[in-house]
């Protein structure tokens, strides 16, 4: 887009159909200026859409400014091809952000939740927000975004998360990775330091819960998942085996194998 600032790098953040319409969420940055934790800081985002499954763009369809402050970063919840296994009629992302009020590609503290009328997808002000809950238990929402709690805490360790509802399950699932040194300390890629990092690594965490909006459960660490760095941990719904225990996770890579990569995962379910 001609408008966009030539010094703001841009990242895509989460793709979704609904009804044959992609709707991509895009996010622009820049790398900070924290000499000592140097986080990727997510200026704003915005939501282009495709009526040809992606041949051509429609870019105008919101402002640059879409989402701002802690709300930069939105990742839309999968629920399957098309959306078809929608739990009900809203569209939820997640957001990472930070303690500092601003949103974060790496080492973010926390995760917001937001929701909308898939058919109001493309209008701002009909987006409610997670606001925590009431005395039973129910959700409560908010169209203050302000008033956003955070489903989800990891200090300096909180990536910018995807979440898959696992149907066979009946689960959400959640990849967290994270920067950390060589004594798992938290450590943005771009700190000073020089590059490569020999001493940088990532952590994976996996993460599953009730309710998009928890409680979250740990069932998964390795904190030498990448020996520079590796990055989005996913659960695509399509290569999600019926029951729902064996799956693929999709990353990036690292900077020594910068590719798609896959690993398969096999869950073991305990009963409490």
């Amino acid at each position: 887009r001609p408008d966009l600032h030539p010094r703001n790098g841009v990242k895509p953040a989460s793709l979704l159909s609904i009804h044959g319409v992609l709707y991509f969420a895009v996010e622009r940055h820049n790398y900070g200026d924290n000499p000592s934790f140097n986080r990727q800081h997510n200026i704003s985002s915005w939501i282009i859409t495709s009526y040809d499954y992606g041949k051509t763009w429609n870019h105008p369809v919101t402002g640059l400014d879409f989402f701002t402050g802690r709300l930069a970063s939105p990742h839309f919840i999968q629920f399957g091809k098309d959306y078809a296994g929608a739990r009900d009629e809203f569209v939820y992302a997640s957001f990472a952000a930070g303690e500092d009020g601003g949103s974060y590609w790496e080492n973010a503290d926390y995760l917001l939740l937001g929701r909308v009328p898939w058919h109001e997808l493309l209008n701002r002000s009909a987006w409610q927000f997670f606001a925590g809950q009431t005395n039973d238990g129910a959700p409560s929402w908010s169209s203050d975004e302000s008033r956003a709690k955070a489903i989800f805490t990891y200090p300096r360790m909180t990536g910018e998360n995807h979440i898959v509802y696992n149907p066979g399950i009946g689960r959400y699932l959640m990849g967290n990775y994270s920067f950390i040194d060589e004594n798992g300390v938290p450590r943005p890629y771009h700190t000073p330091g020089g590059w490569p990092q020999s001493a940088l690594r990532s952590q994976l965490t996996l993460f599953e819960a009730p309710e998009p909006w928890g409680p979250w459960s740990l069932f998964h660490t390795d904190d030498n998942w990448g020996t520079y760095g590796d990055y989005q941990p996913n659960f695509p719904t399509k290569w999600i085996s019926p029951d729902g225990l064996t799956l693929l996770m999709v990353s990036s890579g690292s900077f020594d194998d910068y590719n798609m990569t896959l690993q398969k995962v096999t869950l073991e379910l305990h009963s409490a």
